[in-house]
């Protein structure tokens, strides 16, 4: 028969054995985890992450680098109920960290070889990025089996949201608003172009890449297809990539993507922000779409502006303010890239029209060819019946003006504004002399 004491030896035995094949199963698992994720790490471009971190100056500003614990635990393991968004680069899920701080976790899609380029790419860039209306990169993770980005939480969402999709909770977006959102915006892809350490093409300008905070000031998002080039580059040679809608038609031709080609992008944007129009629309036709930026260019070309504005924002706005954006943004959709405004000159007319302390004129970029809109426009449309101006002036009614705004070009332009002068001297002077 067995002793007492030898039931109590197997018995602690047993638990001792079990405690110590736990503790094996744990470590053999620990071992295997840091295994796997320093292939994850490797496979989803750690080592191409720290090569592109290092530059010939030095090495850039290092951005925090998480676990996967960190981030599992502050989206409650990506949980669905935590998706803020999803597009092609991936889906964006909303988490707090230890520290309390609220962040948004970008997990990118299952990528192959080629597309972990454009992930490290994203992350090299916005290590570089330091401007008020560029979202703020974090950190990101690398040693899980898709790479994570994590970014400052911007927390009213994307623009197209509240253009196109606003909730009865969402504020309404004021023409003021609009105009500050753009030229924000505009502010940002300008440092991009001109500003940083190397010029940078966003290649993917859209309305839910501009993220409104809580004051619902602009931040420029979404550096996933970016380059930077070298300073005397002209352009990029590459497939065509972006959103449908919003793609430069030159480019899409040629597949050389230049500055201009974001400033066609944000041309775009700029009709969504008069029109409140997506970019694209079913025509109710099998497999039919309409080009927004297509039938806003009708619009102007027939001198029917406003039967394609949106109603609020007309009662908003005043009249030269909704001529002047209209007059950019057909700038910035033209066909030539070369004749379109640099984002620069976009900035100043936009911020001309935003500032509280503008002049009662405002200064539009130089109008370029023959499908620039004169600036001209909204006066000479107030005057419904120029015969009968001339007449009730004491000015030969015979003369007359035929105003094709939408098509002239250079020299017609500057023969009307003579011509304008000449007239304004001879109301002041009673003195007309044509």
């Amino acid at each position: 028969m067995q002793s007492p004491s030898a039931g109590l030896s197997i018995g602690l035995g047993s638990l001792v054995l079990l405690f110590c094949s736990y503790g094996l199963y744990r470590l053999i698992k620990r071992v295997r985890q840091i295994k796997q994720r320093a292939k994850f790490f490797k496979r989803n471009g750690g080592l191409l992450l720290q090569q592109q971190m290092t530059s010939a100056n030095g090495v850039v500003e290092q951005t925090k680098v998480f676990t996967a614990s960190e981030l599992e635990k502050a989206t409650d393991y990506f949980n669905a109920n935590r998706i803020l968004g999803q597009g092609g680069q991936g889906t964006v899920y909303k988490g707090m960290l230890l520290d309390g701080r609220v962040v948004a976790v970008k997990k990118s899609k299952k990528v192959d070889e080629s597309q972990l380029e454009e992930f490290i790419n994203e992350v090299v860039i916005l290590s570089q990025i330091n401007h008020r209306n560029v979202v703020q990169l974090l950190g990101c993770c690398l040693e899980t089996e898709v790479p994570l980005l994590v970014y400052e939480f911007i927390t009213n969402g994307p623009l197209f949201q509240h253009i196109h999709n606003p909730s009865d909770e969402d504020l309404h977006i004021t023409w003021k608003m609009r105009v500050q959102i753009a030229a924000e915006s505009a502010s940002a892809i300008s440092y991009l172009h001109s500003s940083s350490a190397k010029p940078i093409y966003h290649r993917d300008i859209k309305s839910s890449n501009i993220l409104l905070d809580e004051k619902y000031r602009a931040k420029v998002s979404d550096f996933g297809t970016s380059r930077t080039i070298m300073i005397e580059q002209t352009h990029l040679t590459t497939c065509v990539q972006g959103t449908m809608g919003y793609l430069d038609p030159e480019y899409f031709q040629s597949n050389h993507f230049t500055d201009k080609s974001d400033v066609y992008s944000f041309g775009v944007v700029l009709v969504e922000l008069l029109t409140s129009k997506k970019p694209l629309s079913s025509t109710g036709q099998f497999a039919g779409w309409k080009s927004l930026a297509m039938e806003f260019l009708t619009h102007m070309e027939d001198t029917s502006l406003f039967e394609i504005l949106d109603a609020q924002v007309v009662k908003e706005a005043k009249e030269e303010e909704l001529v002047t954006v209209a007059n950019l943004a057909m700038q910035c959709l033209n066909s030539k890239g070369k004749l379109r405004p640099t984002m620069k000159e976009v900035v100043t007319t936009l911020e001309a029209i935003s500032s509280p302390n503008q002049p009662s004129g405002i200064q539009q970029a130089r109008p370029k060819g023959n499908d620039m809109v004169m600036e001209i426009n909204s006066t000479l449309g107030n005057l419904a019946n120029l015969n009968t101006f001339f007449s009730e002036n004491g000015i030969d009614g015979s003369y007359s003006i035929e105003i094709q705004p939408l098509a002239c070009n250079t020299l017609q332009f500057r023969s009307l504004c003579l011509c304008l002068k000449k007239l304004c001297s001879s109301l002041l002077w009673n003195n007309v002399c044509f």
